[in-house]
């Protein structure tokens, strides 16, 4: 079925070929915030779009923005994190909410997929500048120290106040987080402690427990959004699985209760550029699945995928 064994080496494979561990232990600003955008520019569009266009036109850079912004341009959105909220630039019509001050803004210049990257892209520069005042692995140890035993509640300690960075949601950000904090494991033992717990509920994920029965069978039916994260809802009964699901079996290097592996093998199990079986390319919603072919068909319940009703 679903092979979980190399997540953890693939993970750190990554990181090993981006030198993040390093970036980390050295508190390289440049290096991370370089691949937080990368990350970011994921979100909204096909892996296979994105990658394309960044192998054309490249990504902003740490040291763009901080040469762009110490010529102290006039727009008083760019004077601090604070400030920056309702820019409000658009790519495609060239407007922003300074439109006197746009001729000589550097925001726009930067070549990204839309206007909203170029939004993300300072507001994440100013909130490292600012909140995290130039060390964001500084601050993520000092948030995460408020909270020292709980990793869920300790999380949301990081998660909360990048929660306003511009244009990235809170599913983008457990994924991000959670690569980041699993691939530190060696320099950040803590933050590898907790990144094993951080769960991202996509619509693949929330779908595959609509339609197979588990959410019917928590009492816990709901539509996609809010709710995912709340008390009962998708996040809380994957961890309740977790919780009897050994994940050493499947890696002796892994922890003993990996939700996050739990989350993925399900999200891989539904992708197109996973295993393609559960979703809505391969699916007809509008009756029950009849995919006799699917390894996990006799422990499903089959219900149709209708979220105008679901509650």
């Amino acid at each position: 079925m679903v092979d979980c064994g190399h997540l953890l080496d693939d993970i750190e494979g990554d990181f090993h070929l981006r030198g993040l561990e390093a970036a980390i232990a050295n508190h390289d600003m440049a290096a991370l915030f370089d691949w937080l955008m990368e990350i970011f520019s994921f979100q909204g569009i096909s892996d296979q779009v994105a990658a394309g266009y960044l192998r054309q036109n490249g990504s902003v850079r740490w040291s763009d923005i901080e040469a762009a912004l110490q010529s102290k341009p006039a727009c008083p959105r760019l004077g601090s994190y604070w400030t920056f909220e309702r820019c409000r630039y658009d790519k495609s019509s060239g407007s922003c909410s300074e439109p006197e001050h746009i001729d000589r803004c550097p925001l726009p210049r930067h070549r990204l997929r839309n206007g909203r990257l170029n939004q993300i892209a300072y507001s994440l520069f100013l909130f490292i500048r600012d909140v995290a005042r130039g060390d964001l692995v500084s601050w993520i140890d000092q948030q995460l120290r408020q909270r020292a035993k709980d990793p869920v509640v300790a999380v949301e300690h990081v998660i909360g106040p990048m929660r306003h960075i511009f244009g990235v949601s809170d599913k983008v950000l457990a994924m991000t987080l959670a690569s980041l904090f699993i691939g530190a494991r060696r320099v950040k033992p803590r933050w590898f402690r907790i990144g094993v717990n951080l769960i991202a509920i996509d619509t693949l994920v929330h779908n595959f427990l609509h339609r197979s029965g588990i959410l019917r069978r928590f009492g816990a039916e709901h539509p996609y959004g809010p709710r995912c994260y709340e008390d009962g809802g998708c996040a809380g009964i994957i961890r309740t699985v977790t919780s009897r699901i050994d994940a050493r079996l499947f890696n002796s290097a892994y922890p003993a209760n990996f939700p996050r592996m739990v989350q993925f093998a399900i999200w891989r199990f539904c992708a197109a550029d996973g295993l393609n079986v559960c979703n809505g390319n391969m699916i007809d919603d509008t009756v029950a699945c009849t995919n006799a072919a699917c390894g996990l068909r006799q422990k499903c319940d089959h219900i149709t995928l209708n979220l105008a009703k679901s509650r």
